[in-house]
């Protein structure tokens, strides 16, 4: 239950460059590191484990970046979001840079589903002639195949501009559609009708916004 003396911040950030490739559990890891060099009066959960209480949105792939990533962080004393947002641009890496900071209501949706409409540019090492969207993608979970419609995730078309390719997907409560998966099948079926070359790959894979449904 949420804990009203206390103060929910917003925060929103850039993951880029070499730091795209740290896993979630080690993201979380440098942004608590960075909340502690700020000097932010964090709160701390309870029990025989105590952490800093603070809550991660949907984890990104490892090798995605994004710059419009978030975290809610719980403060014991109120801090100017703008105050805050400068010590911790004070204490972030370039590549894990905070970029907006905003108070928001204990009762707002819990970070990792508060936006679970997601948009992603992928630059290829080439501009195909045109992208093929496959129908289906089969995945593996647990040690088994499950196949999945993209139609179910994916939100309006897929934009296609020179080498740089713009898609949407959704997070349902009953799953996901994981976007590197989507990506690499999207090369696949593009290159399997000849619109591109059989080195077709991504350069750079960024999620360049988050969004409510």
């Amino acid at each position: 239950m949420a804990d009203p003396r206390l103060f929910r911040l917003r925060v929103t950030f850039r993951e880029t460059g070499r730091l795209a490739m740290l896993s979630h559990l080690e993201l979380a890891r440098a942004l608590e590191r960075a909340v502690r060099r700020a000097g932010l009066p964090y709160a701390v959960s309870q029990g025989f484990s105590p952490h800093m209480r603070i809550a991660f949105g949907a984890a990104l792939p490892v090798g995605v970046g994004g710059t419009a990533e978030f975290f809610d962080l719980f403060l014991t004393d109120y801090v100017a979001a703008p105050k805050a947002l400068a010590a911790l641009q004070e204490a972030s890496p370039a590549d894990l840079f905070p970029v907006e900071a905003r108070y928001i209501e204990h009762k707002d949706p819990a970070a990792s589903v508060a936006c679970p409409v997601s948009t992603y540019e992928v630059v290829l090492s080439e501009a195909p002639a045109s992208v093929v969207v496959p129908e289906e993608i089969t995945v593996v979970r647990k040690k088994k195949e499950k196949t999945l419609a993209v139609a179910d995730f994916l939100v309006g078309p897929v934009e296609h501009d020179g080498a740089t390719v713009r898609f949407t997907l959704e997070a349902k409560p009953t799953g996901s559609l994981r976007a590197d998966a989507f990506a690499r099948e999207l090369v696949a079926a593009t290159v399997a009708a000849g619109c591109a070359l059989a080195t077709l790959r991504p350069t750079s894979f960024m999620r360049v916004e988050q969004r409510e449904a």
